[in-house]
């Protein structure tokens, strides 16, 4: 029967305290995962601690693929600052820089536009309809290193569902026949 054959008679084969095994440690894997990301929420003050660059529009700075490490805190946003934002209506965040910042002397409140490196114009037409001007609450934290080219690993995973699927059904049997 081959290699597949071999594959289920290990499957099985394994006894049911080494299943249960393997899946807490799938858990424990999973929930140290989500610790760490909430830590570091906690520790760069932004909801979304890295984001990969899913367009050229950063370029030649920024590059698609590249991943960004983002920090929020209570210093003001200024020209030049490298953000990310969402815009209501929007699900995936933008990576922009800062092109102008309005001040309102009656509040404190600061507007901001901003723009691509590699677009022609600012981003109002990015904004939800109406919206001449980010507000604090809409940016997500500010770019303070990168990785390059790291993050393609991400983009081809959501481009391509069939790879994600393949690469998860790969795992599943690596943690399903492997041997203590």
């Amino acid at each position: 029967m081959g290699w597949v054959g071999d594959q289920i008679d290990s499957i099985k084969s394994i006894q049911f305290r080494q299943l249960i095994s393997q899946a807490i440690s799938l858990g424990m894997i999973v929930t140290s995962a989500l610790i760490i990301w909430k830590g570091l929420m906690c520790v760069t003050g932004s909801e979304s601690p890295v984001v990969v660059v899913l367009s050229g529009s950063m370029e030649p700075g920024f590059k698609r693929g590249d991943i960004l490490f983002l920090h929020m805190n209570k210093d003001p946003i200024r020209a030049g600052e490298i953000v990310v934002f969402n815009v209501d209506g929007r699900e995936i965040p933008i990576v922009h820089r800062v092109i102008k910042v309005h001040e309102r002397e009656d509040s404190g409140e600061v507007d901001v536009l901003t723009k691509g490196d590699n677009n022609f114009g600012d981003d109002r037409l990015l904004y939800a309809t109406g919206q001449m001007w980010l507000n604090r609450h809409h940016i997500m934290g500010r770019a303070v290193g990168f990785l390059p080219y790291v993050g393609w690993v991400t983009i081809i995973m959501t481009e391509k569902p069939i790879i994600k699927y393949i690469l998860i059904g790969a795992l599943g049997l690596l943690v399903l026949t492997s041997k203590e």
